[in-house]
């Protein structure tokens, strides 16, 4: 099993390049930032993912650009993978998308993974005048297009949402990008069963395997093979030797692990010292050290 590093939101933003940096020394697979290009003030809609569909952090909580923080961080490092987890692409015109996910890729190695999803903040949408109704097709057309893009070759594409000819992104990578899907609802599901991977939501095992099934149908559907396939969850759960070979047998190849720091709802062991602070990077790279030693070591 591979780890990787999650950090949904981490308030100080000077310690995310020394955070990539322990990461790749305690022995985590990757690292992965999340992604909000603006946020609105006022926002009514719901956050899916908790009960009552509000947001857990403050609405002045930083979003570092994913791009401009995964390049730095694949400067100080060597082998960590970077992905985006995930990029809210829709948000943007996909030659500024592809631009910026290709000279990441070129400058780390090609060490990293796109991760996408259409978002869920309709006031975000209409912040960037974009429409939110049809984000969904939107994505999916873009994608093709940075694909397109990404070949290095004179590319055309006429589409619903992008008309073009003529045109050629340089540099790209010497490898494909691989991009992976987020969410769970079945628009998303179908989507990311479509891409190279899926960076699933928070769950546990019994609830997982649902997820799995329905990837699986919708490639079957697509005429694309399961193996190759990449998959990588939140446990929201005690990791055991049972669930861990149970998730294997799903298909599970990494976890994605919320910042050890800080106590987390989803979580059942505490990595840090009540008494510790974890504002400070050494009271982060303790709870980091503490976790790979409990579970990387053990579980990879």
């Amino acid at each position: 099993m591979k780890y990787w590093l999650t950090l949904v939101q981490v308030p100080e933003s000077d310690q995310l390049i020394e955070l990539a940096r322990i990461a790749e020394q305690v022995g985590f697979y990757g690292i992965s930032v999340a992604d909000h290009l603006v946020m609105p003030t006022q926002i009514e809609s719901r956050y899916p993912y908790t009960e009552d569909g509000e947001i857990f952090w403050p609405l002045d909580a930083p979003w570092p650009d994913p791009w401009v923080t995964l390049g730095a961080m694949g400067a100080v490092t060597s082998k960590l993978r970077l992905a985006t987890n995930i990029y809210l692409a829709g948000l943007r015109d996909p030659f500024t998308a592809a631009k910026a996910a290709a000279t990441t890729a070129v400058l780390s190695g090609n060490r990293i993974v796109c991760g996408v999803a259409s978002g869920w903040i309709a006031e975000e949408y209409a912040l960037a005048g974009i429409d939110f109704a049809s984000r969904g097709r939107r994505l999916d057309e873009q994608l093709e297009v940075m694909r397109k893009l990404w070949t290095g070759r004179e590319v055309e594409h006429h589409g619903e949402f992008f008309d073009f000819e003529h045109a050629l992104l340089s540099p790209v990578p010497s490898e494909p990008i691989p991009i992976w899907g987020g969410g769970a609802s079945p628009p998303a599901l179908r989507r990311a069963a479509r891409l190279d991977g899926w960076f699933g939501v928070p769950s546990a095992t019994p609830q997982m395997r649902p997820y799995l099934q329905t990837l699986r149908s919708e490639r079957e559907a697509a005429g694309l093979a399961w193996e190759g396939y990449e998959v990588s969850i939140s446990l929201a759960e005690a990791q055991t030797q049972e669930n861990t070979a149970e998730l294997v047998e799903m298909g599970v190849g990494s976890l994605c692990v919320i910042a050890p720091w800080v106590p987390s709802p989803l979580g059942t062991t505490t990595w840090y010292d009540d008494n510790a602070d974890p504002g400070k990077l050494d009271s982060k790279q303790v709870a980091m050290e503490r976790f790979a030693e409990a579970v990387i070591h053990k579980f990879g």
